[in-house]
């Protein structure tokens, strides 16, 4: 059998990152691709219970432990669920991966990339996704999508402008060193373009262009 692929999808908050997420998998399940929709910080009973203490605006939290925690979860969501489904031949669509703490600790944090890859290097075993999708949205724009849900913001999501500016500039940097493996789309389009856009690349990695 075929290994899956596994698909991940990047961006700051209030992107539509979640929301592309599970449209793409109604379209891949609906053309009869079997396809798995997971989450990070999350995905497995330990991994949520993380993400209750990383997103939690009321904990203190000092950035080495917060990508600590973050590794953490994606270990052992890696082993528990995500190198399971890729071995069956499933194609995964995993809402955040490795990209989001170089761009969130990495970056934002100030903690620099390489320090960061170095630990999700070993938390994941060095996997790394087939193809990433990143939507660009401008942090002033994100801001405002998250205020519009009518939801308390959530730890990170009280941080300052300049916090996620350098998280933008990082996905930037990312893109720019792996052309080939993350896809850049325009997150400020509606959902249909997105979802459009996506489909697109998803097809070239499965045709194998």
């Amino acid at each position: 059998m075929a290994r899956g692929r596994l698909i991940t999808i990047e961006g700051l908050d209030g992107a539509g990152k979640t929301t592309l997420a599970r449209a793409l998998v109604e379209r891949l399940d609906a053309s009869g691709t079997v396809a798995e929709l997971l989450r990070e910080p999350g995905g497995v009973a330990a991994a949520e219970r993380i993400r209750e203490l990383v997103k939690d605006p009321g904990l203190e939290i000092a950035p080495r432990a917060e990508a600590l925690l973050y590794a953490a979860a994606r270990a052992q969501l890696v082993q528990q669920r995500l190198e399971p489904l890729l071995e069956r031949g499933t194609l995964v669509v995993l809402d955040r991966f490795v990209d989001s703490s170089l761009a969130y600790q990495g970056a934002g944090r100030g903690l620099g990339l390489e320090q960061v890859r170095t630990i999700n290097e070993f938390a994941t075993r060095g996997l790394t996704p087939d193809l990433t999708l990143l939507l660009r949205l401008s942090p002033d724009a994100g801001r405002e999508r998250q205020g519009e849900r009518g939801l308390a913001p959530d730890r990170l999501e009280r941080e300052s402008e300049q916090f996620f500016a350098r998280i933008a500039a990082a996905y930037e940097e990312l893109a720019r060193a792996e052309p080939q493996r993350i896809r850049v789309i325009d997150g400020a389009q509606p959902p249909q373009d997105v979802l459009a856009a996506a489909l697109g690349y998803v097809e070239e990695l499965l045709r194998g262009d």
